[in-house]
């Protein structure tokens, strides 16, 4: 084999791993799978593709995700060998397959760049999966051990895996060529040699026989040797007289140990499975006296690296004793993240002399040594700096860390002065170094284990002087000693308070020794709640970790595990799984208290089960989700990423909430599953019978639902779309096939697909029309006809229903010769208007078209694009696509007429027509439990009755991925004019929202509640709670008079009444006559016409008709100055115009045609104030609301919904004409408008006078969010709050809420019960409390960014660039909605973000700060960091450069920083 297949012909690649997918292919007849989501084997498809050789490129398959490998090879395993070049980050998941190839013999190679420790470790970290592992270390050595890899896997029937070395930026790299043609005997003469032991069994490459692994690495230096290589499995360099010698795994230290003079060598270990040590022996020289394991990895589980075992095991191998020769060196690790190219000969030296200073076994960073800064260092958290700092910290410091997780808050809630958290709480203990003495769950236990027992000390000291009737003891200090005797255990009775009193009267009395000795211990009166917390580290070993001494002392000792691991969970996630084990081992103990919680999914099963395991007499063990991989210290800790991840890692199954509690007396109780879904782990220790009755607890019963397997739902769900595809089948005999796809979010891109569909099948198409993701894309090669219709998605994304379909597509290796295409897609060329985001403009569309032509389909036409900024919008660019793509097709339409007979979708008009008086099939909907969602129709006429159905969007991905339905559930708005309600009122709310929704309440923009997470089955529940409470939810929503707001807290006090019974009054006048709302929701039996029949009933509307309004109508009033309500942002508003003492109303100004909602980058919506029509006597008030709406119902647009709110129809008519209709209907006309003046828009904080002898008080509250959050435990405090109220709340439109009508001799204990909760804390910045946000994500299907969620931190970075300012005290309206739709009224305020993708927003400034002027954009599409940028400098010109009570908004225009929003029409014009 003297001649090479080796070519002098240089190949340049763009990088090793395009060579190393270009060898494979051009070398080798195998099937190439290259995983493409990696940025370095991005360029290896086009590379191969585009040169000069015979290579079958149709081998070539181009993998989207590392996931989708294990499948290729399950394919393709059988037509011949197969490369596969994969991310390293993918091997862990793959691991049973590569146990599954090894033990099948499949000759499979595996490629892998490695550029980083990191990476490398996740090769190594598989190094046992039964593979040969075999690394290289330049690029022309990638080439060659790839090539000989595949041949040596094809010869032995073995799974490789082949490491090699990659540049993390991509460099082009010079390599020879191969000749594959001239070698193909060669080749074969390779393969069809045998060995003496070639027909020997291998199956397990983990403990090969020794001829097995002679086999392999005589197979792999032949293979090499044939290509003429000059690299070997392993070899040596250096003295031949070395006295330490260097091990590594694939890397050259060569030049380092060629260039030193201290008797240093090194082994390079190219081939380390199979591992063979008689090999590695005879490398070593039998001088050496010190051996060193060099390794390259990330930090593992213990201080050593996975080369040192195989060391270490050579060193303890019958091999090695056979060596008489020589004696046992010293065995050290020597482990780093720095590359070990970065070790020269000097510095290689300098870590030679350290190494030789040991005389027994020890580890060691090399790099450290020779004065290197790791590459990745920073990846790699030192903890010895903290831990250092950490020691400097004082107990009570220490106490306070703890605090800082939110865990940590709910133990300080909890048990106040009782909770001792005995260990450390920094990053050395929770994210850190399980070596360190202070991380280990013993060394606190061990503090535990003493104080319990002194503390029994002091029992029996105390117990003795009680029964010693010579001890002289006061009457006071007998009885005080004899009732801590008797409640010691019970944190009532041993409180610090009652050990201090003791400790006093001893102090009298402790010149009796006895006495003294009790007084010396008196720090242990007190009954302490003991905690150890931590986490990663704790869990890799439970039984040498300490965990193991805690949970079998049987002491009360409470530990609290957080597992931090991002979900979704996976083998590199160290630990994932083992934390869990830990409660799983505690449970088998039948002795301990088992809780498994994740606070940002259940605050209440937290609260729960930290309660039980305080009050559990013996050891417990709470296991905590926490998943954030730097810790809740670092500056990026993110809650929504937290929120996101619990709820994930819930929702599936994947973190189940449970709590176990082994002596309760019900055996059926011990058990509590506090989630949806149990892990079959857990599930699997509640049904072995032998634990079971070994701790006498009988088999738990579940339902059957939670024991249901995600793999057979979607079994069944293929089964039954199998069935399906049969009946089109056997349906579609005649005419030619049209498949039509779509993928929609808004329902475009669908009316698009329906009427391509429409067209077909006038023309005797055969035509199924289906959204992509019910589509198997491996089914395209079957289609002759294609039409695909896709919409454009946030920054170029496909809709929810399309995604999975585009990544099989991308994946897929399909031939679609025989397939004709055609791509309709759907988007707004101006939506990013940077000029480096056009690639954004209609992305899926040209994703798909591309990659169906690349998969050899045929357009039937060019692609067509709709664009939102031509004249018609979309259909411009429709009906030019619809022309030539019936024209290109050439199939006439079938029988007479030419007329297009559309297939008539029903509009909302026709739907509240048809409705019944809004009834619908609402009845049949919410009883069917088969599903938990309504259709589209129904679920429009839900709105009327005060609920909207919605989906968790966080959980929407992950349950389409499963093939499960969407999280559905219904928010539900009450109608509460006024926005007055009575503690009862609350109590009542609070307990449906634990009963029923998600255990929170909004206070809505609305001035009225909101609850969310609702489901369908819990609907008419809910709405008879809200109904037994005396309120009602219809007519909150939908077209139609929705609730009436008014001021809540006006300067005039003693006229809040007043405008509060008008808002009442207007709502009950104007509310919609139907009886559908009691039938469906309130009443046992149907009146006035079933809602279950759909005939004519005897029903009436005299206000609105069948078809009611043309979009929701919405009513303010206020009393100036005050402006909380924002009365010119509504369709009618009431300004109270009062008399010169300002002691009595006496009519209003009547302002018409405001509203917030508009469209981004569609200039036909904008967002309107409200336009003063005239003056009107209060007394006239009602009929004059409902005059307006009337004009409004008979001439608002409705056939264009985005055109029909009664702003477009005021600047539609006019205010002349609008003012004349009125007065036609009136029979009066108005009077000219009143003076008033408005000072601000925001909320009076804190305690004022209301009407004599009552008093208000005005807190905040963050967006209007109800809810019991660490530290923060808001939902329980109104609670008691409204337990004690003996007035009313009001609800404001700001979203606060003010403890109403308190009695001057009331005011201390109110004050008292506020201060106790923190609810009476206003030091925020003035920015916060003039902050307002919609809900947003997760459940607003509208929203296209977090608003909610993310508005609280912002500001606390806006509250930097203030403070620096000297700004904090100043009040600048900031506001922030998802989408822009308005909830939150964004468009009059100084400073809005409206949510245009995924953390990213259109900047408006130049809103009034009394409300009364529209902002302008700003800036379009900004991302935090852009916020910050472009606000800093405005900031701090606004706090130089401003009059005096000159406000921001006005500042901006003043300045022309913005230019003035004059009217709603103007608003777009910059």
């Amino acid at each position: 084999m003297s001649t090479t297949l080796r070519t002098t012909a240089t190949l340049k690649a763009p990088s090793t791993a395009a060579a190393v997918a270009f060898a494979a292919v051009a070398t080798l007849e195998s099937t190439t799978a290259i995983v493409t989501t990696t940025g370095v084997l991005a360029d290896a498809v086009d590379f191969i593709k585009s040169a000069d050789t015979n290579a079958d490129a149709s081998r070539i398959v181009a993998l989207a995700q590392p996931s989708e490998i294990a499948s290729v090879i399950s394919a393709t395993k059988n037509t011949g060998p197969i490369n596969v070049i994969v991310p390293s980050v993918a091997l862990l998941g793959l691991i049973p397959t590569l146990r599954d190839l090894s033990r099948q013999r499949t000759p499979v190679t595996i490629h892998v760049p490695v550029g980083s420790a990191a990476q490398l470790s996740e090769v190594l970290a598989v190094r046992d999966s039964g593979c040969a592992l075999i690394r290289s270390s330049s690029p022309q050595s990638a080439v060659d051990f790839a090539v000989a890899s595949a041949l040596a896997s094809r010869k032995l029937g073995l799974p490789v895996i082949h490491c090699f070395q990659q540049a993390l930026s991509q460099e082009a790299v010079d390599v020879l060529a191969y000749e594959p043609a001239s070698g193909q005997t060669q080749i074969s003469d390779f393969l069809q040699a045998t060995t003496a032991s070639q027909d020997e069994e291998t199956n397990d490459v983990d403990k090969p026989s020794e001829s097995a692994t002679e086999v392999a690495h005589k197979t792999f230096a032949q293979a090499l040797a044939l290509f003429g290589a000059q690299n070997s499995t392993i070899s040596y360099t250096g003295a031949a007289d070395a006295t330490l010698a260097y091990v590594t795994f694939g890397s050259s230290l060569d030049a380092a140990v060629s260039g030193g003079s201290d008797k240093a060598g090194a082994v390079q270990v190219s081939l380390l499975r199979p591992f063979s040590a008689d090999a590695l022996i005879a490398a070593l020289p039998k001088t050496a006296t010190h051996v060193v394991a060099l390794e390259q990895v990330t930090r593992q589980p213990t201080p050593w690296g996975p080369l040192l075992f195989d060391l270490a095991a050579m060193l303890n191998s019958a091999e090695w004793a056979a060596q008489t020769d020589r004696p046992r060196p010293v065995l050290l690790n020597a482990v780093t993240t720095a590359p070990l190219a970065l070790f020269s000969a000097d510095k290689l030296s300098l870590v030679t002399g350290h190494a030789k200073t040991f005389d027994s076994p020890a580890h060691f960073d090399p790099a450290a040594v020779a004065g290197i800064s790791a590459a990745e260092e920073a990846d790699d958290v030192d903890t010895t700096s903290a831990a250092a700092a950490l020691t400097e910290l004082s107990l009570e410091e220490q106490q306070k860390r703890v605090e800082k997780i939110p865990y940590g808050q709910l133990l300080r809630d909890i048990f106040k002065q009782r909770l001792n958290v005995v260990n450390a709480a920094e990053a050395t203990t929770i994210w850190g170094d399980s070596a360190k003495t202070e991380t280990n769950p013993e060394f606190g236990f061990g503090q535990l284990a003493s104080f319990e027992k002194e503390r029994a000390r002091l029992v029996d000291a105390v117990t003795a002087v009680l029964r010693t009737v010579s001890v002289p003891l006061s009457k006071e200090l007998h009885a005080e000693l004899s009732t801590w005797l008797s409640g010691r255990d019970d944190p009532a009775v041993a409180t610090r308070e009652a050990g201090e009193r003791i400790a006093g009267l001893l102090e009298a009395e402790k010149g009796e020794a006895k006495l003294g000795a009790i007084h010396r211990q008196r720090e242990y009166f007190a009954s302490r709640s003991n905690w150890l917390v931590g986490a990663d580290e704790w869990a890799y070993d439970i039984g040498s970790s300490g965990v193991h001494h805690v949970i079998a002392s049987g002491l009360n000792v409470n530990m609290l595990v957080l597992d931090t691991a991002q979900y979704p969970f996976s083998a590199e996630n160290k630990g994932a799984q083992r934390k869990k084990d830990i409660g799983l081992y505690a449970m088998n103990y039948g002795t301990t208290y088992v809780a498994s919680v994740a606070v940002y999914s259940s605050y209440t099963q937290v609260l729960q089960a930290l309660v039980e395991a305080d009050a559990f007499p013996g050891p417990s063990v709470v296991v905590a989700y926490l998943p954030h991989s730097d810790g809740v210290f670092s500056s990026n800790y993110s809650p929504i990423d937290v929120l996101k991840q619990s709820k994930l890692a819930v929702d599936t199954g994947a973190w189940p909430l449970y709590r176990w509690n082994p002596k309760l007396d019900d055996p059926n109780r011990r058990f509590q599953l506090d989630s949806e879904r149990l892990l079959r782990s857990v599930q699997a220790f509640l049904d072995r019978d032998n634990v079971l009755a070994a701790i006498g607890n009988p088999k738990p019963e579940f339902s059957g639902e939670l024991g249901a397997s995600v793999e057979k739902k979607t079994g069944d769900r293929l089964a039954r779309k199998a069935r399906g595809d049969v009946d089109n089948l056997l349906g579609g005999l005649s005419g030619p096939p049209l498949l039509v796809l779509f993928a929609s979010d808004n329902g475009n891109a669908e009316d698009v697909a329906r009427r391509v569909a429409r067209q077909g099948r006038r023309r005797g198409m055969d035509v199924r029309c289906i959204s992509m993701d019910e589509f198997e894309v491996d089914e395209l090669p079957f289609e002759k006809t294609v039409v695909v219709s896709v919409s454009t998605a946030g920054q170029g994304e496909i809709p929810t229903n399309g995604r999975e379909f585009l990544k099989s597509l991308q994946a897929a290796s399909i031939n679609l010769n025989e397939t004709d295409f055609a791509v309709m897609g759907l988007g707004d060329s101006h939506y990013w208007p940077r000029e480096e985001d056009a690639i954004f403009y209609n992305k899926p569309a040209r994703d798909i078209d591309r990659k169906l032509a690349e998969l050899g389909g045929k357009r039937i036409t060019a692609m067509g694009l709709g664009d939102d900024q031509d004249a018609d919008g979309w259909e411009t660019g429709y009906a030019d696509f619809e022309a030539r793509l019936w024209a290109a097709l050439n199939i006439a339409v079938v029988g007479a007429g030419g007329e297009e007979e559309e297939e008539h979708k029903r509009t909302d008009e026709e739907n509240k027509v048809i409705s019944n008086y809004l009834r619908g099939t609402i009845a049949q909907a919410v009883g069917d439990v088969s599903c938990g969602y309504v259709d589209e129709w129904d679920g429009k006429l839900l709105k009327f009755h005060g609920t909207y159905m919605q989906d968790d969007r966080d959980l929407r991905p992950e349950r389409l991925a499963r093939g499960e339905e969407k999280a559905y559930s219904f928010m539900i708005r009450v109608r509460l004019p006024g926005g007055i309600a009575t503690p009862a009122q609350w109590l009542a709310m609070d307990r449906l929202a634990d009963e029923f929704g998600n255990h929170t309440m909004k206070i809505t923009t609305r001035q009225t509640f909101q609850l969310h997470g609702v489901l369908k089955r819990n609907l008419r529940d809910t709405m008879r709670g809200i109904n037994r409470a005396l309120m009602d939810t219809i007519a909150a929503c939908g077209d139609v008079n929705r609730n009436v707001v008014a001021s809540a807290n006006p300067l005039q006090a003693h006229l809040q009444p007043e405008i509060a019974k008008l808002a009442a009054d207007i709502s009950a006048h104007l509310l919609p006559s139907t009886s559908a709302y009691h039938e469906i929701w309130l009443d046992d039996k149907m009146v006035a016409g079933s809602a279950e029949q759909t005939s004519p009933v005897q029903d009436h509307e005299p206000l609105y008709g069948q078809a009611y309004l043309p979009r929701k109508f919405k009513i303010a009033i206020a009393i100036p100055p005050e402006n909380d309500v924002d009365v010119v942002a509504y369709d009618l508003g009431y300004i109270a115009i009062l008399d010169a003492a300002q002691q009595s109303i006496l009519g209003y100004n009547v302002m018409i045609g405001g509203g917030m909602g508009m469209t981004h980058n569609n200039k036909k919506t904008y967002p309107r104030l409200a336009s003063c029509l005239g003056y009107v006597p209060k007394d006239r008030a009602i009929v004059v609301a409902e005059k307006v709406m009337l004009v409004q119902r008979d001439h608002g647009d409705r056939s264009n919904r985005k055109h029909a709110r009664m702003k477009y129809t005021v600047d539609d008519h006019g205010m002349e004409w609008w003012r004349q209709q009125v007065e036609d209907r009136l029979g009066f006309a108005l009077e000219d408008p009143r003076p008033y003046a408005f000072a601000r828009n925001g909320d009076r904080y804190g305690w004022v006078k209301s009407t004599p002898g009552y008093n208000n008080f005005t807190m905040f509250i963050q967006n209007g969010r109800v809810a019991d959050l660490p530290g923060n435990p808001l939902k329980a405090a109104l609670v008691e709050v409204a337990n004690a109220h003996k007035g009313t709340f009001r609800l404001t439109c700001n979203a606060h809420l003010i403890v109403a009508d308190v009695k001057d001799e009331d005011v201390p204990a109110m004050s008292a019960l506020l201060a106790k909760h923190r609810l009476d804390n206003l030091d925020y910045s003035a920015l916060r409390l003039h902050s307002m946000a919609c809900a947003a994500l997760p459940t607003c299907g509208l929203a296209m960014a977090e608003s909610e969620r993310y508005l609280p931190r912002l500001i606390d970075l806006l509250d930097t660039i203030l403070d620096e300012a000297g700004l904090r005290h100043d009040a600048i309206v900031i506001r922030m909605t998802g989408c822009p739709n308005g909830c939150a009224r964004p468009y009059n305020a100084e400073i809005a973000f409206v949510g245009k993708a995924p953390g990213a927003y259109n900047l408006y400034l130049g809103g009034s700060h009394s409300g009364e002027r529209l902002n302008k954009i700003f800036r379009e599409t900004l991302t935090e960091e852009q916020i910050l940028e472009v606000l800093a400098p405005i900031i701090k010109q606004y706090a130089l450069e401003r009059n005096d009570a000159e406000h921001f908004g006005d500042f901006v225009i003043r300045k022309g920083i913005i230019k003035e929003t004059r009217e709603g029409k103007d608003f777009h014009d910059l």
